[in-house]
């Protein structure tokens, strides 16, 4: 079937925003990369020789006001997002699609969330990790009954907090069928960490779901090594245990499980790359465009739901008390660099 294919504008020409445009070039039958957008001069120009087709901009505004585009793409620091948000709904796209973390306090993601909802706009988190093999092939085991009753999901990542824990919650809402999450306890300490986004040295929640099923999270420093992996950023991944067996995704190796009918010891091959991943991210917001029923699986609703389990942790543990979902707290918009200066 042919399809009418959607104008995007882009705005960031970073790693990451180039990783999107590729993303974009590789569904080139159903998106049109019309426009692209960076301050920076040099970014700007790269991203341009990138994307020939696209008209450059220095302001995200004027690129709005001038292409109206079916799709927004921006790829900034968490702290302007909201702003790119609002940016974006006054020009009622069809879709937003943005970075990871989503916002940096519960407040703003729910705003972020409202203006999306109230202009009829789709919205999408850059959570493409669960797009790889072996991610696929752990939700097949973890879904196809071999391990029996599934009880528990533990998983853990060196990556700081806001860098990460999004994705880890995400996988735990894609390994257990999106089970919604009840409530929330949480542990967080240490502010040495400079890297990147504001965080905690290391935090531990634990998570009761609706279907039964206790997530366990652990993320920054402290947080326990992956077996097989070493490497920073792919030291972390995720482990399904049920009554009878196991399977565990470590990001930058691969897949193992230990299943009833398995005779034993199974593993193969995946690991974590854009190259891969970020294509049939994109490709399902065309079919969300397309067919209003093909829901997108990092939509604005899920997304929002695995931010406020990431920020129920914090606030649990600022708190000293369990936090219900939606998370329940005197402060939505008690951000992380307020939290960190407060540990």
């Amino acid at each position: 079937m042919k399809h009418e294919k959607h104008k995007v504008a882009l705005l960031g020409g970073g790693p990451r925003g180039r990783s999107h445009a590729q993303a974009f070039l590789a569904n080139s039958d159903r998106f049109e990369l019309v426009a692209v957008c960076d301050k920076d001069e040099k970014r700007l120009k790269d991203l341009g020789a990138l994307c020939p087709g696209a008209k450059p901009y220095a302001n995200a505004e004027a690129m709005l006001d001038e292409n109206r585009p079916d799709v927004f793409c921006f790829v900034t620091p968490p702290q302007i997002r909201l702003e790119m948000v609002r940016l974006g709904a006054a020009h009622r796209p069809k879709a937003i699609a943005l970075e990871k973390p989503m916002a940096l306090s519960v407040g703003e993601a729910r705003r972020m969330k409202a203006l999306c909802d109230e202009a009829g706009i789709k919205m999408i988190v850059c959570h493409q990790h669960k797009y790889g093999a072996h991610w696929r092939k752990v939700k097949e085991i973890a879904e196809s009954g071999d391990l029996g009753k599934v009880h528990t999901i533990h998983t853990t990542a060196k990556g700081w907090y806001m860098a990460y824990i999004t994705h880890l919650i995400d996988y735990i809402l894609f390994l257990n069928q999106g089970s919604r999450a009840k409530w929330v306890v949480g542990h967080i300490h240490g502010k040495e960490n400079t890297e990147g986004h504001p965080s905690p040295d290391y935090a531990m929640g634990q998570v009761e779901f609706e279907n039964g099923v206790r997530g366990i999270i652990e993320c920054g420093c402290l947080a326990a090594d992956q077996p097989m992996e070493q490497s920073f950023w792919m030291n972390a991944g995720s482990a399904v245990y049920g009554s009878e067996g196991y399977a565990r995704v470590i990001v930058g190796w691969g897949w193992q499980a230990f299943t009833r009918a398995s005779g034993g010891l199974i593993s193969g091959q995946g690991g974590f790359d854009y190259a891969k991943d970020m294509p049939p991210y994109i490709r399902d917001l065309a079919e969300w465009l397309d067919d209003p029923q093909k829901v997108h699986p990092c939509n604005g609703d899920v997304s929002c739901h695995g931010f406020e389990i990431a920020m129920g942790i914090c606030y649990s543990a600022l708190e000293r008390r369990k936090v219900t979902l939606p998370v329940e707290t005197n402060n939505p918009d008690l951000d992380m660099p307020s939290i960190k200066r407060m540990l």
